[in-house]
């Protein structure tokens, strides 16, 4: 049977609950803390960009080297999807991804859904063979979400979960978007049964609550984060030298998922739209060339007759994006919906001016007319002239870039992580309270 940890907690570290955490004024001590991280079908060694790779997994990866900083015992749960990889891979001191075999190695995405039974058992029976257990289940995306509401119920533990992206709110940015019938009922379950929800923006929290009828209650705001210091600016013309990219003319730059919700095509199409003596090349990082969407948009690039002006190049390495994000002159994100949007923030934090479309969580990071410009449609014109004010004027770019630094430099990933470790102790202190029958303290 598997058991809680043995930490012990005291309800006077239940701090009050509010919608959006204040920043902590310090690191204080408190007893060890043991999380349980579930991402089923989002390894946080998955380098990002690759397929179904991106936000999430840098978001993982990024919180739970920063928790064990803290001292906080982190294990990451996730499904095997490299047969080359070990069982059990150490991050850093205190923080382990765990990869369980449960069906495929490479299953589609929404084929997983059937296989969360099968890696719900392999997780609880790996822990019931360490002996070990934990304070807190914290899950990402919705099928880890489910995992995590069993595991919760199984181990009376309490579970905290982050959705990254919701299937109501895709179909309603792009019709054309198909999901499984499961996903809708099971975001709704997660998102009224979880302890806590963690939003990136306050936009998800109203989607949250007012589509899936979440308690606004346990509904948190906590923007993820950004490495600052290894997203730093780079010397633009040094950079482009050192990744064999043009040395004149403007780059243009865009960094995630090949995938057709990031709307790529609109910024395929404004690049086209552009007059040729802007000299202007379009770097598209993600994907691989065996990915369909981008051998779809590599047939648009030729119809267009942009072949000379556009460059698809395979997913980057998280350490050698820094100087990709530094030889671009902007970045462009034409998605029809973004969560959070990270890439917009590490580019911001190289120095690099972004213009993206103004959905989701992406207004909370790009302010408007100071650090880039948010599009409110999905028009290749109105992309095509923000993005000509910029290539066009070299002053106002500089200064863009360095109030887009100074803007990640607010968002950094201690300042979320102090934010995180606030909401697990709180969870841990009420647990503590209801087995002993004191009331936690509001």
């Amino acid at each position: 049977m598997i058991v809680p940890s043995t930490t012990w907690w005291s309800p006077g570290l239940n701090g009050s609950r509010s919608q959006e955490i204040p920043r902590s004024s310090g690191r204080p001590t408190r007893p060890e803390l043991r999380v349980a991280v579930l991402t089923v079908h989002g390894c946080p060694v998955v380098r990002a960009g690759e397929k179904d790779a991106g936000g999430m997994n840098v978001y993982v990866l990024a919180t739970v080297n920063e928790l064990a900083s803290r001292g906080v015992k982190v294990d990451v749960f996730t499904r095997s999807h490299d047969p080359s990889d070990p069982q059990v891979i150490e991050l850093s001191p205190g923080a382990r991804v765990i990869h369980l075999e449960a069906g495929p190695i490479r299953p589609e995405k929404n084929a997983v859904f059937d296989l969360l039974p099968e890696f719900t058992d392999r997780v609880a029976d790996y822990v019931n063979d360490e002996g070990d257990g934990y304070d807190v289940i914290v899950s990402h995306y919705w099928l880890s979400g489910l995992v995590g509401e069993e595991l919760a119920s199984r181990w009376e533990l309490p579970h905290a979960t982050s959705f990254h992206t919701l299937a109501e709110v895709k179909r309603r940015a792009r019709p054309g978007e198909v999901e499984i019938p499961e996903r809708v009922s099971g975001e709704r379950s997660i998102a009224r049964n979880a302890d806590r929800v963690i939003a990136w923006s306050s936009h998800e929290r109203d989607l949250l609550a007012e589509l899936y009828g979440a308690s606004r209650d346990n509904i948190l705001i906590i923007p993820p984060g950004v490495d600052t210091k290894m997203f730093r600016p780079h010397d633009r013309l040094k950079s482009r030298r050192r990744l064999g990219l043009p040395e004149s003319g403007k780059i243009l730059m865009y960094v995630g998922r090949v995938e057709r919700l990031k709307g790529i095509e609109i910024l395929i199409q404004a690049v086209a739209g552009m007059e040729e003596e802007d000299d202007v090349t379009l770097l598209i990082i993600g994907g691989d060339e065996i990915d369909s969407e981008r051998q779809r948009l590599g047939q648009v690039v030729e119809r267009l007759g942009i072949t000379d002006r556009v460059r698809f190049l395979s997913s980057v390495k998280q350490d050698q994006l820094p100087e990709y994000y530094s030889a671009a002159d902007v970045c462009v994100f034409p998605s029809y919906y973004e969560s959070f949007g990270l890439a917009a923030l590490e580019s911001m934090s190289c120095g690099t001016p972004v213009v993206a479309s103004r959905v989701g969580g992406l207004p909370s990071i790009v302010r408007e007319g100071e650090t880039g410009y948010l599009i409110p449609t999905r028009c290749p014109a109105a992309f095509i002239q923000r993005i000509e004010i910029l290539i066009t004027n070299d002053h106002l770019r500089t200064l863009m870039g360095r109030a887009a630094r100074e803007r990640a430099l607010e968002l950094g990933w201690g300042v979320a992580v102090d934010r995180l470790l606030s909401v697990f102790y709180d969870l841990g202190a009420e647990r503590a309270a209801g087995a002993s029958g004191i009331p936690a303290a509001d």
